[in-house]
């Protein structure tokens, strides 16, 4: 992740933005940057096939933040699970353009180890998820409830 983006992780905090905190989802940020990049170079593909590679990049840190600001175990799992999906996704297609030769293997062997991290921790931050839900254990909402109680006075 650059430098200026790096800094606003520790901006404007507070319980919903917790996932910028969250390795998985910097490191789909640093994927996704990883994945633009490349595309963007390679001047022979169509729009729409750099458009759907691009989409599948960036709706891994997306799932990841809105699976985390949905605030239930049972939604974070999910997110998480279709997070995994466009991993599979994104993963597919820059396979492809690599065994038609539109990438090269440096670039490939870079991006694997990249995207073999990311999922291997997504991986286990959702078995670590199921594991919690099978204890009984539910996320706190405790931002809901001090908003509600200082909004309107209840105690």
């Amino acid at each position: 992740m650059n430098s200026d983006a790096k800094k606003f992780i520790e901006l404007n905090k507070n319980i919903n933005r917790g996932y910028r905190k969250l390795e998985v989802w910097q490191e789909a940020v640093v994927l996704f940057d990883f994945v633009k990049k490349k595309i963007n170079t390679l001047s022979e593909l169509s729009y729409k096939l750099k458009s759907q590679i691009e989409d599948s990049a960036m709706s891994v840190s997306s799932n990841i933040a809105e699976g985390y600001c949905r605030r239930f175990l049972k939604e974070n799992i999910q997110f998480n699970t279709i997070a995994l999906s466009s991993l599979g996704e994104n993963y597919s297609q820059i396979f492809n353009l690599f065994n038609a030769g539109e990438i090269d293997e440096e670039w490939f062997r870079e991006y694997d180890k990249i995207h073999y991290s990311l999922e291997n921790k997504l991986i286990k931050l959702n078995k670590s998820c199921i594991e919690k839900l099978k204890e009984s254990y539910d996320w706190k909402n405790d931002y809901q409830v001090k908003e509600i109680i200082e909004k309107y006075e209840i105690l």
